[in-house]
């Protein structure tokens, strides 16, 4: 929010030196955090210039700019017309423009000097809105001034009168149907005077003299969004004199009576419980001058607040609602017959909003109507075409109402339209103030556009009271650390507006009305804290408790991260999301239980509506998005979760209401499995070429050697089988698995339709394992075994059998009859040939033995390996080979 120093300054009471650094600083105290500081960046001559000629000249990069001779008056010391080169195009010779002479400084320190530019000596510059600092981009082009018509009537240079007290209001688009609720855009702040002369001192004209503040509020601090609550919050900061702008309308706002136009709310479908509208104030103001020019001050205070004055009606309406906080909205009288009805929209109901939109309503949508037929604007958001106040408009229709937050945020939203009425309505607005903001609008229009206003005031409606909250004086304390006696606690809660009453030493505490944020009693707590001072509470470093540090399955990730970081993996992190046709480029069946994923409802991206199923899934668009810059070799790993597809479908329940502990526990139910799982992919070589010799690439035993790693450093005894699975290589594909046939996962090479699909390189090999059952399998107490002092004994067999018996196989059996001696057992060779007959292999393996208490003999060592033999000669019928 841009909050004008010089406004601020007639609702509090600023130090007479106050400049904007130390009013921000002031408002951080309170926690407003401070955008920025624009106005008074300005130094040198900056005047009003009147362009003489302007010569485009093409230049050889494409771009256009203009040679202009420019009368500066005797600004530049020589009445002589000074010679500029500008970029912008749009102004033309007779304009007046605002010129920058050398030796000036404009903000961030950019000084201004004559420069030789595109063959020409530039001798200043031509501003924009953006160059000095000022609401405004670059884009919006150099600022063109121009003079009000002589009849105007010009303000004092103060910009507010006495008898116009308003109260400050967040820059926030008025819904009024005379401007569009869209954002308001900000304009070049053009000062409109009776005279323009060249070389005219232009830092008073333009306000560079005065300074503005942009602050940053935050959702929960609606009531910021105006001069009146930055005010008051200025006041809690500094103690200086607060004047409410809302006190003055306020006493003079006429009672309602029966004269006033007529108003029915008919809100039939409550959202929340709370109606849509809980009060609607409408005032009528008769026989304006639609052509009335809007006041030289207030035009200035609504530019320097980053608004466009438009007209009178536009103007007064944002003028409010940036002073109190009060959006209003404003009819042509003449477009509409009565009564106002506020209800629901009806299915298939139509309004064309002042954007030139016509938009397709919901039953969720509050409208305001005539006669409750005809829908007139979308409540709180944006009005209607149908009675937009336009420049043959001089009877005007003022509404100033209190919708519920729930009820115009949810419409915002859905219209994707977000206003700067509905902004102030979804954080919340003071319900008490709308009479005196209807007061202000309507005395400021009999002021400033004549006529005068009906002495039938329409006031319907009962907007909820806050509730009391009950607070332990001692909680502040406890919560915050700092000691706060119950006389202090009492003294901050009543500055902030809070009625407080004792009770049996407790506090009873009702918020004041343009406080909705406050709720609970930690609120009132952050409320104390916040005006005592932030600075008063030390920065005390918590002592952790002893006894606690990673879980095991943390230690498991970290352990497996750290075991494949060693090994060359780089980690990566993937998005969860697939797209529907990712399980044909895996090559999973119809009938695969990984093609049941979990659809989200507002997905991102409309293309990847799926949860994954697969780690692969998405680590396989990871490593093509690799190859495809370049990077040819990679081995990457990824630790994450899937979403399984087994799940139940839960009832929604509407926000801001807790539906129950059993609509908790079945929304609970119905989110699906969600296991963590690892995958990897290594392409490309895994041994790099070089003057040492010839590389080695990426083959299915390296995606196996990965898996036996993380198994081993875990210490788990796993059992590989050949596997046929997607998206592996039926004849390259293992499956691992516990010794109890717990199965963990897959590795091997990928299937070459899944290398094409993805556009991988040739023979990628990949993994993936559930590290869910990892971390359960190992979470069993591992006893340390002692170091053998021995030496080993080894001795070689080769084992026929048929092709049919598993390596695996054999190995069991050799280990059961070998015994505990046996310390390993590891292929080392296989042969097929004629020699040992159609449908037989051999297996060679290497046996080790050691004794933990003695050397063993040749004759030792001869009975295991023979025991070793004979069990699988019994279990497989393998012979030794000779």
């Amino acid at each position: 929010m841009l909050v004008p120093i010089d406004w601020l300054g007639e609702y509090v009471a600023l130090a007479e030196d106050a400049t904007g650094s130390q009013v921000a600083a002031d408002l951080v105290r309170v926690g407003l955090e401070e955008e920025g500081i624009t106005g008074g960046g300005v130094t040198g001559p900056l005047v009003v210039g009147k362009v003489l000629t302007l010569e485009p000249e093409p230049q050889k990069n494409g771009k256009t700019i203009n040679w202009c001779t420019v009368d500066v008056g005797d600004a530049n010391g020589t009445g002589e017309p000074q010679g500029i080169v500008c970029g912008a195009h749009n102004f033309g010779v007779g304009d007046l423009v605002v010129v920058v002479l050398p030796g000036a400084e404009l903000p961030g320190g950019f000084a201004i000097a004559a420069r030789k530019t595109y063959g020409h000596v530039s001798a200043g510059m031509i501003c924009s809105a953006d160059e000095l600092g000022l609401p405004g981009t670059r884009d919006d082009g150099i600022i063109v001034l121009s003079p009000v018509e002589p009849s105007s009537p010009v303000e004092p240079s103060s910009p507010v009168e006495p008898s116009s007290p308003v109260e400050p209001s967040s820059p926030v688009e008025p819904s009024s149907p005379v401007e569009p609720s869209s954002p308001v855009e900000p304009s070049s702040p053009v000062e409109l005077v009776e005279t323009l002369v060249p070389g005219q001192d232009a830092i008073p004209l333009l306000g560079l003299d005065r300074e503005t503040i942009e602050v940053n509020i935050t959702p929960d601090r609606g009531y910021c969004f105006s001069l009146r609550g930055i005010a008051r919050e200025y006041a809690h900061a500094t103690g200086a004199a607060f004047t409410d702008p809302a006190q003055g309308p306020g006493e003079r706002a006429p009672t309602a009576n029966d004269d006033g136009f007529p108003v029915e709310l008919r809100d039939e479908a409550p959202i929340g419980g709370l109606p849509g509208c809980d009060r609607y104030v409408a005032r009528i103001v008769r026989g304006i001058d639609p052509a009335a020019p809007s006041p030289r001050w207030m035009q200035t205070w609504l530019t320097e607040a980053g608004m466009r004055p438009i007209s009178l009606a536009v103007d007064i309406t944002n003028f409010v609602m940036l002073a109190l906080g009060q959006p209003l909205h404003a009819f042509d009288l003449a477009t509409v017959t009565g009564p106002i009805v506020v209800r629901r929209a009806r299915s298939g109901e139509r309004l064309t909003t002042l954007d030139d939109v016509d938009r397709a309503l919901s039953p969720e949508d509050l409208l305001i109507t005539d006669g409750g037929e005809r829908a007139l604007a979308i409540a709180g958001v944006m009005g209607g075409e149908s009675s937009e106040v336009s420049a043959r408009t001089t009877d005007v229709l003022i509404e100033s109402a209190h919708f519920a937050s729930k009820s115009i945020a949810r419409s915002s939203r859905r219209h994707r339209l977000s206003s700067e009425a509905s902004r102030r309505f979804e954080r919340g607005v003071d319900p008490l103030i709308a009479p005196a903001a209807a007061q202000l609008a309507a005395e400021l229009l009999v002021e400033f556009g004549g006529g005068s206003h009906d002495t039938g005031v329409t006031d319907v409606g009962k907007p909820v009271s806050p509730a009391s909250i009950e607070l332990d004086p001692e909680l502040p304390t406890r919560l915050v650390g700092v000691a706060y006696p119950t006389a202090r606690v009492v003294e901050i809660l009543r500055e902030i507006g809070c009625a407080v009453d004792e009770n049996a030493g407790r506090l009873i505490v009702t918020p004041p009305t343009w406080r909705p944020d406050v709720t609970t009693g930690p609120d009132l707590v952050e409320e104390v804290a916040r005006i005592d001072g932030y600075d008063k509470i030390p920065s005390v470093l918590p002592t952790p408790p002893g006894g606690r540090g990673l879980t095991h399955e943390q230690q498991v990730r970290r352990l497996v991260a750290n075991l494949l970081a060693g090994q060359g993996f780089s980690e990566v992190l993937s998005p969860p999301f697939v797209s529907p046709a990712v399980f044909d480029s895996l090559g999973y069946s119809d009938d695969d239980p990984r093609r049941s994923a979990l659809r989200l409802t507002n997905p991102l991206s409309e293309e990847e509506p799926l949860l994954r199923t697969s780690l692969l899934a998405t680590l396989l668009q990871v490593v093509r998005r690799n190859v495809t810059r370049g990077a040819g070799d990679l081995a990457l790993f990824e630790l994450g979760q899937i979403s399984t597809g087994a799940h139940s479908k839960a009832t929604t329940y509407d926000v801001g209401c807790y539906p129950g502990a059993a609509a908790v526990q079945e929304i609970i139910d119905a989110v699906p499995d969600q296991p963590r799982h690892l995958s990897f992919a290594l392409c490309g070589q895994v041994e790099r070429s070089g003057w040492w010799g010839t590389g080695r690439d990426a083959d299915w035993s390296d995606a196996l050697a990965a898996g036996r790693a993380i198994a081993e450093a875990l210490h788990l005894d796993i059992d590989v089988a050949a596997g046929d699975e997607a998206p592996f290589h039926p004849g390259r594909c293992a499956v691992l698995s516990l010794s109890d046939g717990t199965r963990i996962g897959a590795v091997g090479e990928l299937h070459p339709k899944v290398v094409q699909r993805f556009k991988l390189p040739d023979r990628t090999v990949a993994g993936e394992l559930d590290l869910a059952v990892l971390v359960e399998a190992s979470e069993a107490v591992v006893e340390a075994v002692t170091l053998g002092h021995h030496p080993t004994a080894t001795s070689d067999v080769a084992l026929v059998a048929d092709e049919t018996v598993s390596a695996l196989a054999l190995e069991r059996s050799l280990r059961s009859g070998a015994g505990d001696l046996l310390e390993s057992v590891t292929l080392f060779d296989t042969y097929v040939g004629d020699q040992l007959g159609e449908g037989r292999r051999s297996l060679a393996f290497r046996l080790v033995f050691r004794a933990p208490d003695r050397t063993l003999k040749t004759e030792d060592v001869n009975a295991l390996r023979d025991a070793a033999v004979a069990a699988a000669a019994r279990d497989h019928g393998a012979v030794q080979r000779a």
